[in-house]
């Protein structure tokens, strides 16, 4: 039974993450020159989401399983770090227009389409 819930936990968070990291890919694909030029207040204030977001995740879902679920828990602390980072050096330069970061928002793509395929279509 513990097994079946903690299933249902990481379907419904790999629901929820899945979508926003596909949005959040695009539209920074999109909109790749505004942050750039961002100041260190919008910096601060997004590290600040960032790690609430990534500790809520880390304290709903830290599983190390070989399996899809790890990347929940990878998602949840690479959140959880990028969120502290970008609160102690807000002034720090942003990911500009390189193909890393291409590189980087192709990936995150990837995890939310892996995700939402966990969250919403796999079924055993």
């Amino acid at each position: 039974m513990k097994a079946r819930k903690m299933d249902s936990n990481s379907r419904n968070l790999a629901g929820l993450v899945g979508p926003v990291l596909i949005a959040l890919s695009v539209t920074e694909v999109m909109n790749m020159g505004v942050y750039v030029e961002q100041t260190g207040p919008v910096v601060y204030m997004n590290g600040t989401l960032l790690f609430i977001g990534g500790l809520a995740l880390v304290r709903a879902h830290n599983r190390w399983v070989l399996d899809w679920r790890v990347l929940l828990t990878i998602v949840a602390w690479s959140a959880l770090c990028l969120g502290l980072y970008r609160m102690i050096a807000p002034a720090a330069p942003q990911a500009g227009d390189h193909v890393a970061t291409y590189l980087m928002l192709g990936v995150i793509f990837t995890v939310g389409a892996v995700l939402c395929w966990a969250g919403y279509i796999r079924r055993k």
